[in-house]
C-alpha cells in the first residue's frame, strides 16, 4: 500500500499551494513515484503543478453510469473493461509524477456499481505509487465514500484566524465521524505575518485540542508566480514559505 497524505482545509488558506510544494518535496528527495490527486471540486492543484488537468473521474463515472442506464457500453466490452479503459484516460503522466483529478461527486440516481469499479481501479493503481498525495475538499467526502486510500497523515491547513482554527477543529471532529485514523494529525497555520501566531489564535488551537507542527509566513513569491502564471509548486529554496514548511515534513514520512 502507498504512503497517503491527505490535506485538508476551507479554501482560500493556501492549501493547495502546500500541497504543491509538499509533492514537489517529495519528488527531490527521492521519494517517488508519487500519485497526486485532486479530490477538492474548487481546487486547481493542476495549475500550482504547472500541468493541464486530465479529464476529471466523476465525468467518466457520469458517463459509465448513463451508458450502463441506456445499454450503451461500447459491444464487445464488459462495464468493467468499460471503466478500466475510460479510467486510463483520466491518469495524466508527467515525468516526475502522475495526477488524477477526483471531480464532482456524482448526480441523481444509482451509482453504486459505479462507484464499486472506481474504488477497485483507484486501489489498483494506488499500488503502483510509493506515496499518494490528496488535497481534499473541507468535508473530505472522497475519502469518506472509501474511493481513496486509508490515510497515514493529515495536515490540517488554517489560515492565521481564529475561525480558521475554528474550521480545521471541524474537519478534525469529521475525520474521527468517518473513521479516519492516521499516523499523524497536524496542523500547519499558513500565511501567518512573521510566522508568529498571537496568544489568542495560540489558545483557539489548544482549545481546539489540534497539534501544531508549525507556522508557515506569508510570502510575496506566492502572489507573485500566481500573477505570472508560474507553478508556485517551483518557489525556490529560499522563499519564506518554502523554507518554513519543508523542514517540518521530514518527521512525518518513511
Amino acid at each position: 500500500m502507498p504512503y497517503t497524505i491527505a490535506v485538508a482545509g476551507k479554501g482560500g488558506t493556501g492549501k493547495t499551494t502546500l500541497c504543491g510544494i509538499l509533492i514537489d518535496w517529495l519528488i527531490k528527495s527521492g521519494r517517488k513515484p508519487v500519485l497526486a490527486v485532486d479530490a477538492d471540486a474548487n481546487s486547481n492543484l493542476n495549475e500550482v503543478l504547472g500541468v493541464e488537468a486530465p479529464v476529471s473521474l466523476g465525468d467518466i463515472r457520469e458517463e459509465i453510469a448513463h451508458a450502463e442506464a441506456t445499454g450503451s457500453v461500447p459491444s464487445g466490452m464488459s462495464k468493467q473493461d468499460y471503466m478500466e479503459f475510460r479510467f486510463n484516460a483520466a491518469l495524466d503522466e508527467e515525468d516526475d509524477f502522475d495526477m488524477l483529478v477526483m471531480g464532482r461527486t456524482q448526480g441523481k440516481g444509482c451509482y453504486c456499481f459505479v462507484n464499486g469499479l472506481l474504488q477497485s481501479q483507484l486501489q489498483k493503481f494506488s499500488g503502483n505509487y510509493k506515496y499518494v498525495v490528496v488535497d481534499n475538499e473541507a468535508g473530505m467526502e472522497h475519502i469518506s465514500r472509501g474511493l481513496l486510500p486509508a490515510v497515514d497523515v493529515l495536515l490540517l491547513v488554517s489560515d492565521c484566524s481564529r475561525r480558521g482554527i475554528q474550521a480545521v477543529g471541524r474537519i478534525a471532529e469529521l475525520a474521527g465521524e468517518i473513521g479516519l485514523k492516521p499516523k499523524y494529525m497536524k496542523l500547519i497555520v499558513n500565511r501567518a505575518p512573521s510566522a508568529e501566531l498571537a496568544p489568542g489564535i495560540r489558545e483557539e488551537i489548544e482549545k481546539q485540542g489540534l497539534d501544531l507542527l508549525g507556522v508557515v509566513p506569508q510570502d510575496p513569491n506566492i502572489f507573485e508566480f500566481d500573477s505570472e502564471g508560474k507553478p508556485t509548486s517551483a518557489l525556490p529554496s529560499d522563499s519564506p514559505a518554502r523554507a518554513a514548511f519543508e523542514p517540518l515534513l521530514e518527521g512525518l514520512f518513511i
